[in-house]
């Protein structure tokens, strides 16, 4: 009932298509090889990922189910005024799950994986955290479910919304013209996904970029200012467990030379980036894990 990824599932034989077409394009049109390696750690972390998966269920149904038994009122998803509400209510929650994974450290913990590829590709797309269990990832469509919308549909919606954003994660595909002004495209997720200062932390869409335009989070590719990938502090390995929890170990690292209790907070749930180990307060983009 609560699971995501089965539309990710059944679309994979698909995505598995669009990788080898854009490895072709790599090497017949840029004459450089296809990141194998890196893809290859980004399905190592997907595996993890889908198996830790299995966990959520075990605490988030209970109280998914408990919300949906005292529900405000029940919205029909036999209508179509009914769907296009579910529609918005997943992508606005969305956009408020994805800001805040950038904006809290402890989310951060579990979203710095996805943002690791130092290469923007489709296989980059299923680098996604293990933790999304103890970030409590999965709260934030809990309100639609409390709202009247039933967890089993919202899931559904929100697995829908994920597959569309397979094929922003790739460098193939230029700007797309007025499409740009609503929908989320692989440009504006260009910049998502760049270090650039004055990229990071912006376009935090599913499907659209309306909420990123209308709460000031939007920001436009631009061919003077090329995106360059990856964390501000890279992670220096290939290795899928390392990858999945070494902003973990940098947060543990910064609690432990914490010297109060402001510190501590500002380690675990302060901008990632606003500590540097031994608690000193600096100004820094929330992209930017703790040196």
């Amino acid at each position: 009932m609560l699971d995501a990824t089965r539309p990710g599932l059944i679309a994979f034989p698909a995505f598995l298509l669009l990788i080898a077409f854009e490895a072709w394009w790599y090497w017949s049109r840029r004459r450089i090889a296809y990141p194998w390696r890196d893809s290859l750690a980004s399905f190592g972390v997907a595996v993890g990922y889908k198996l830790a998966g299995l966990l959520v269920p075990l605490v988030a149904l209970p109280v998914y189910l408990y919300a949906w038994d005292h529900r405000l009122v029940t919205v029909p998803l036999d209508t179509v005024w009914g769907i296009a509400l579910l529609i918005l209510g997943v992508e606005f929650f969305y956009y408020w799950f994805h800001r805040y994974s950038h904006e809290i450290r402890w989310l951060w913990a579990t979203h710095a994986v996805h943002h690791s590829p130092q290469h923007l590709n489709f296989a980059a797309a299923y680098r996604l955290g293990w933790t999304g269990l103890i970030s409590f990832n999965w709260i934030f469509w809990l309100p639609l479910v409390a709202i009247g919308f039933h967890p089993a549909a919202v899931f559904l919606t929100l697995g829908i919304n994920l597959v569309y954003q397979f094929w922003l994660h790739t460098q193939l595909i230029g700007k797309l013209g007025p499409l740009e002004w609503v929908l989320n495209t692989p440009s504006h997720h260009r910049v998502h996904h760049a270090t650039n200062p004055a990229y990071i932390d912006r376009n935090y869409g599913g499907v659209v970029i309306v909420f990123d335009r209308l709460f000031g989070t939007f920001a436009e590719e631009r061919a003077e200012d090329p995106c360059r990938f990856g964390l501000v502090h890279p992670c220096p390995s290939r290795n899928p467990f390392i990858i999945a929890f070494h902003e973990w170990a940098r947060m543990g690292r910064d609690l432990w030379r914490a010297r109060n209790w402001r510190d501590r907070w500002q380690a675990l749930f302060g901008r990632p980036g606003a500590t540097r180990s031994g608690g000193a307060a600096v100004a820094a983009p929330s992209r930017q894990a703790a040196e």
